[in-house]
């Protein structure tokens, strides 16, 4: 378990959650700055170098961009996409990887009992050692961010570096960034600079609707970004407007399982009476 310093807020496959109110800590969050990325892809480098994660062929799209998309053993990647702004051609380039959503559909959607685990304090991370390999996670995710490994049979994600974040560290992509533009503290910090810094877009640098990605579809999320533009986030990359859980993921856990558990444990006191009332079966010639 990669953050096993960290307490468990709760668990898949679990109605009531999993925590034990031992060690409470703050909220965390990271900050993108997509105004200020230079697409060095230091951040890139660094999640792989920590992580351990095995080198991946990169492959020519015509930009930039490393790779098409994300891979199970590629957990972050600075998406590339040329737009008109203005009169003018603009660069936006978003660092993509797990959002951390405070209601995350990767964990709503998942049947196995402990694989997807949230933090106090946010975090939403994969135990590996738990995962079926059922691939629900990845269709309930509204960011499309798991990806599944043929070979380990196994689905992986960004953790935020739940097991530096345990030991009081930052992640390893925001120690490697040289703009600044990547942060990491609690959610209400990251949450007030994004908003000063979004002002000052709109105020200082003509950038009249550039505002704080943090979509209230998903409760928030855990990783926010300040936006040039913020009426139309699907120019980064294809980050959703409106994310949402797809209901069919989740309505196993809400209705379904409560339902089913009510059978269950009215089963056990009809059994007993039909035992009492019927006797033991008489076995049969």
């Amino acid at each position: 378990m990669a953050g096993h310093n960290l307490e468990i807020r709760r668990s898949s496959a679990s109605l009531w959650g999993g925590a034990t109110g031992m060690r409470h800590l703050p909220v965390v969050s990271k900050f993108i700055d997509t105004t200020t990325c230079i697409g060095c892809k230091a951040c890139e480098v660094a999640c792989q170098e920590w992580n351990d994660l095995k080198a991946v062929a990169t492959e020519q799209t015509g930009t930039y961009q490393t790779m098409p998309e994300l891979d199970a053993e590629f957990w972050n990647l600075i998406r590339f996409n040329e737009q008109e702004f203005d009169g003018g051609l603009v660069w936006l380039m978003r660092k993509d990887q797990c959002m951390h959503c405070e209601d995350p559909g990767c964990l709503r959607a998942c049947p196995a009992d402990g694989a997807i685990v949230q933090y106090t304090n946010g975090i939403v991370d994969f135990q590996q050692e738990n995962c079926i390999g059922c691939q629900y996670c990845v269709s309930g995710c509204p960011f499309d961010i798991p990806k599944f490994n043929s070979q380990t049979k196994k689905v992986y994600k960004c953790t935020l570096c739940s097991d530096r974040v345990g030991q009081g560290l930052e992640p390893a992509c925001i120690k490697a960034c040289p703009t600044g533009c990547l942060k990491f503290g609690t959610k209400t910090d990251m949450r007030a600079i994004a908003d000063a810094r979004a002002r000052q877009l709109r105020e200082q640098s003509g950038f009249a609707n550039a505002g704080v990605y943090d979509p209230p579809s998903v409760n928030g999320t855990h990783v926010i970004y300040v936006l040039h533009d913020i009426t139309t986030p699907e120019l980064y990359g294809g980050l959703p407007a409106n994310p949402r859980i797809p209901p069919t993921f989740t309505l196993w856990k809400g209705v379904a399982k409560p339902i089913a558990l009510l059978l269950a444990m009215l089963a056990a006191p009809v059994a007993f009476f039909h035992y009492v009332m019927e006797g033991p079966k008489e076995p049969q010639p």
